[in-house]
């Protein structure tokens, strides 16, 4: 008598649909209370900025309003997205989260998922704060040597992160890690890129948006990197002595 049993594969795993319904509900609060609660505000998470740098800033513009980290953020805002009209941003990272974490979630199971997308984007707000609060000190700096130039460069320093794609950022390294040669297909691409060069591509396009800092450009590359480098650190440890389960 064999002992094999199949195993059904979850096209919705409970936490990856829960995850969904979620962000869906908090866009649409955000949509519906933004205007009287300011909702997109309080779930933001913003930079951390020294008494230091909040004189100079009051002192530049004394009524204006400076926003300030609070912990709570670092939660909250990996389930917030830019409000309407810009639904592309959490439609984006929703596919994307049902993409690749569906298949984590069946082969890891739910909690160990769960633990590891909220690793991933604590992950992501640790790195990005850290770049943050240095850039803000340059802002400082800035401020105090009257280098227009300086101010203008490091004034995103100030702008506050939300969306859920360091945590992403963090799924799709932990896919590529465990499924290398599964070959995607990327926008704008007409041949079939495996997933390992793939995730290794947006790193590097994220490494080289964070570093330049291009004008407009308004994405937390750090953020994603700091996803990233969360999840490769866990899913190495997680496999160091476990090679069986490397597909």
């Amino acid at each position: 008598m064999s002992n094999f049993r199949s195993t059904r594969v979850d096209r919705f795993p409970p936490i990856i649909k829960n995850l969904i319904i979620i962000n869906v509900l908090v866009y649409l609060a955000q949509a519906i209370f933004d205007s009287q609660y300011q909702l997109t505000q309080l779930l933001t998470m913003r930079p951390i900025i020294s008494g230091e740098l909040t004189k100079a800033l009051e002192h530049i513009e004394p009524n204006a309003y400076i926003p300030h980290f609070k912990p709570y953020q670092v939660f909250t805002h990996m389930f917030a997205h830019a409000p309407m009209p810009m639904i592309y941003h959490i439609l984006f990272n929703m596919i994307t989260l049902w993409m690749f974490g569906r298949v984590l979630e069946n082969v890891w199971g739910s909690k160990k998922f769960l633990f590891y997308y909220l690793a991933c984007g604590i992950g992501a707000a640790a790195l990005h704060l850290g770049i943050q609060y240095l850039r803000c000190e340059q802002l400082l700096h800035a401020i105090q040597a009257n280098d227009q130039v300086g101010v203008d460069k490091y004034a995103g320093a100030l702008a506050g992160a939300l969306g859920a794609s360091g945590a992403i950022m963090g799924v799709m390294v932990a896919f590529a890690y465990l499924f290398p040669n599964t070959e995607l297909y990327i926008m704008l691409i007409p041949v079939p890129v495996k997933a390992k060069w793939a995730i290794l591509g947006l790193a590097a396009i994220d490494l080289f948006g964070g570093v330049s800092q291009i004008p407009g450009d308004n994405i937390a590359h750090f953020a994603h990197l700091g996803g990233a480098l969360t999840g490769f650190i866990i899913v190495l440890i997680w496999n160091k002595t476990n090679r069986k389960t490397l597909y």
